[in-house]
């Protein structure tokens, strides 16, 4: 009796187990910014977008394909030519998602990589067309604009594949060995020229201050020859007097100075 017992326990544990395991196979979960496709075996890929929870499937019949259709990063190294056919190595990063809705369309002709397959051969194909039509030199001063207009042809491209980008940013650009030495070499020559130019003008400066000096000297001799043609030596003892008073007025603020009377050996007192 109890042998039957064990037996209907075991028989019921298993029919449970194998319950649970097909109830567990129906189930799957997509998970937060996350979508799923629907691939039928019968069918083949649904039309229909399953959304974020818990939701059931016919097991072995259908499986699901999780999609993240949250933004992502994503840097793609350019190597290209400007108009004036300067190497340019330019570096995007993008920040994509799928277009939720046509997420069928995309694993049916893309595939799960859509992002290795698509981003890059686009990417490519529109910095060469953007960067073709600048110089190198405006590739640096209207690096905006360009940025701008790749962002705009790069995302109206990227639409027909159905992907949305968040996000395109230039974030590299340097140019060839020859370009870089070029412009080195045009900045020291404006660095020269800029140098010679200041020596010439010093100069110049210098020439006007000279001939001022020169003729305000040929002024004073002109006045001090008047002066001295209309009132004789009288200038001249004029000046005389002023110099004297000056250096007495020198001497007088020295103390290593010694007034002798005149006519008289005092020092020492020292006979006559």
């Amino acid at each position: 009796m109890a042998a039957k017992v064990f037996v209907s326990i075991g028989k019921f544990d298993l029919a449970l187990a194998v319950a649970g395991g097909v109830v567990n196979s129906a189930l799957y979960n997509v998970d937060a910014g996350h979508r799923a496709v629907i691939f039928d075996r019968f069918r083949g890929v649904q039309d229909i977008v399953v959304g974020e929870g818990t939701h059931f499937l016919i097991p072995w019949v259908q499986k699901p394909i999780i999609f993240d259709c949250r933004s992502r990063p994503r840097n793609v190294p350019v190597i290209t030519g400007s108009k004036d056919l300067q190497n340019v190595n330019i570096t995007l990063r993008i920040l994509f998602r799928p277009v939720a809705s046509q997420l069928p369309r995309i694993f049916t002709s893309i595939g799960e990589d859509y992002d290795e397959r698509v981003l890059p051969s686009i990417t490519t194909e529109i910095l060469k067309s953007v960067v073709a039509r600048f110089d190198a030199g405006e590739l640096i001063t209207q690096r905006e604009l360009v940025s701008r207009q790749v962002s705009d042809d790069l995302t109206e491209r990227a639409a027909t594949f159905g992907l949305i980008l968040d996000d395109v940013s230039l974030t590299h650009l340097t140019f060839g060995k020859e370009f870089t030495e070029a412009v080195e070499a045009k900045q020291v020559a404006q660095q020269e020229a800029e140098r010679a130019r200041f020596v010439v003008e010093k100069a110049e400066q210098q020439k006007k201050a000279a001939i001022i000096s020169a003729e305000g000297d040929s002024k004073a001799a002109e006045l001090i020859a008047n002066s001295l043609a209309t009132a004789g030596d009288g200038l001249i003892e004029l000046r005389k007097l002023e110099a004297a008073e000056d250096i007495a007025y020198q001497l007088s603020r020295s103390r290593n100075i010694t007034y002798l009377p005149a006519g008289q050996s005092v020092l020492l007192q020292l006979p006559q």
